[in-house]
């Protein structure tokens, strides 16, 4: 037993290395790929099962996939039908251990390439490091495999398919369950069906029961996406829970397949491998899967918004702490809450300088953006970049100047005195007006390009008349044609219609040139020009 599980072990092991370095390898081309491809459920699914093949793992799909959703990149139903897929994927990889470990027992020939696998990680450059990576991982699952192999026959036997429930059908329902226990073990259906096919080899289990595990077994990885979902986010929570109902669906499919699968097996006899028929019943149950509900996605994914509804306009419900594992997946949650934030804070400048004297103001609610921008701050602190990745880690920079200038909008809105003298000074009023028709077109952009400038042109015109409105109101004041606390609140009024609207031409700057993938660059003459004022 202590073999068997040091075998489980390596390969796990094995799985998690080749994994990191084909994500590595394989860069933000993938995830475009995956973006790309999904323009309908059917397509989707293909992309899905792509992905999850090349990667080897669901997972990291799955990841991707919500962070498309979260930033609004991806329709739901899209999103689906890449969730579909990776389930066909991740029978990639039993295909991979029964031909390669179990038929041309490669395990002796994997030795080697660990050992350059792991020069090339050690003393590679660039592209060779990863490359090091994945072929020391692929290496080392195959000595699992063969370590798990050796440990099982050792048990030839000790264990036999009377040990385990019969053919019927409590014992199938049993055996179901023990797949599902494995893979709660294992985290790793892949490393579930591996362990199916070591004791199938050695006849510890019949192929009735191993059929029933791997049943089990891929069942079993919906526990893991419901756990992986709690306290997620919206696009997360729906994810998680249309995996679940997805696969269990699929697990009733192919219990129903069982009886005649028995029949055919029987029928066939030494004529079938039946390492090669599980993996082929595997494949064919999730394939059967996939075309039953491919057809209905749109009305699949209703039904799961209809059960779990989204709460309200709260940017941060896009948030999700499962996304930080893939920075680009969390980058893409985060830009887009960040949009829906600076959306908000948009429209609270527009509403509130737009208004009439005579007219009531929405009250804007000051202390939810501060929360709001809080949630943002913390998530961005918790996403991890590197000069590895020159353009992720500009956009992750380009998200923490956007959301500093809107915490010093989100403290200006709270001046409602001046604001209030905005709206009701004449000429301070035409002022507001020109900034509020401008900040209300933020939202109806969609990445208009020419808003930045127009920002910059208008707050260049406001400094100019922020020195003029100071000169005539000081000397009005001094002339008494105007009292001194008035003559203040207008230029502390000019001052605050200057300050924000450079605030807002910088989110505006900061959020497209993220967008575009574009170095954050400082402006000598803009630091001076500040520090002036």
């Amino acid at each position: 037993m202590i073999t068997v599980l040091g075998g489980l072990g390596l390969f796990l092991l094995g799985m998690h290395l080749m994994t990191r370095g084909l994500r590595q390898l394989a860069g933000n081309r993938l995830r475009q790929y995956i973006q790309n491809s999904t323009s309908t459920p059917a397509t989707g699914a293909l992309s899905g099962a792509m992905a999850t093949a090349l990667l080897q793992s669901s997972s990291a799909t799955t990841v991707a996939t919500v962070g498309f959703v979260s930033a609004g990149l991806m329709t739901f139903p899209q999103a689906l039908g890449v969730i579909f897929g990776a389930n066909i994927g991740t029978t990639i990889t039993g295909w991979m251990v029964a031909l390669l470990g179990f038929k041309l027992k490669i395990g002796l020939l994997a030795q080697p390439l660990i050992f350059f696998g792991v020069l090339l990680q050690l003393f590679g450059r660039g592209r060779w490091q990863p490359f090091g990576l994945t072929i020391a991982g692929f290496g080392l699952l195959f000595v699992g495999i063969d370590t798990l192999t050796q440990g099982f026959s050792i048990l030839e036997g000790r264990i036999t398919p009377d040990d385990f429930p019969g053919d019927t059908f409590l014992g199938r329902v049993q055996l179901v369950l023990i797949g599902v226990v494995i893979t709660l073990i294992t985290q790793s259906s892949s490393a579930g069906v591996a362990t199916a096919l070591a004791a199938l080899t050695i006849g510890a289990i019949s192929f009735p029961q191993a059929a029933a595990l791997v049943i089990g077994m891929d069942v079993g990885t919906t526990a893991t996406a419901a756990l992986a979902t709690v306290g997620g986010s919206v696009a997360s929570r729906r994810t998680g829970f249309a995996h679940v109902v997805y696969n269990l669906m699929t697990g009733l499919i192919a219990f129903c397949l069982l009886v005649p699968l028995g029949w055919l097996y029987a029928a066939a006899g030494p004529r079938l491998d039946p390492q090669i028929a599980l993996v082929g019943f595997h494949t064919v149950f999730n394939l059967i899967g996939v075309l039953a509900v491919v057809g209905v996605t749109k009305h699949f994914a209703r039904l799961i918004i209809w059960l779990i509804p989204s709460k309200g306009e709260d940017p941060a419900e896009r948030l999700d702490d499962h996304l930080l594992k893939d920075p680009e997946a969390a980058l893409d949650a985060a830009r887009a809450a960040v949009q829906d934030q600076a959306k908000l804070l948009f429209g609270a400048v527009s509403d509130a300088l737009g208004a009439e004297p005579t007219e009531e103001i929405r009250p804007i609610s000051v202390d939810a953006f501060e929360q709001t921008n809080t949630s943002l701050r913390s998530y961005l602190d918790r996403i991890k970049t590197g000069q590895e990745d020159p353009v992720v880690n500009a956009n992750h920079i380009h998200l923490l100047h956007a959301l500093d200038h809107m915490d010093r909008l989100t403290d200006r809105l709270r001046q409602s005195d001046r604001i209030e003298t905005i709206r009701t000074t004449e000429h301070l009023s035409r002022f507001g007006h020109q900034l509020s028709g401008l900040s209300g077109r933020f939202n109806d952009a969609n990445g208009d390009s020419g808003l930045p400038a127009e920002f910059d042109a208008l707050r260049q015109a406001f400094r100019e008349e922020r020195r003029l409105t100071r000169e005539n109101t000081l000397n009005q004041a001094a002339n008494d044609q105007i009292g001194l606390e008035e003559a203040i609140a207008r230029v502390d009024s000019i001052r605050w219609l200057h300050r924000s609207t450079y605030h807002l031409w910088r989110i505006s700057v900061h959020l497209m040139n993220g967008r575009n993938g574009e170095a954050p660059k400082t402006d000598a003459r803009l630091e001076m020009e500040l520090d002036k004022t």
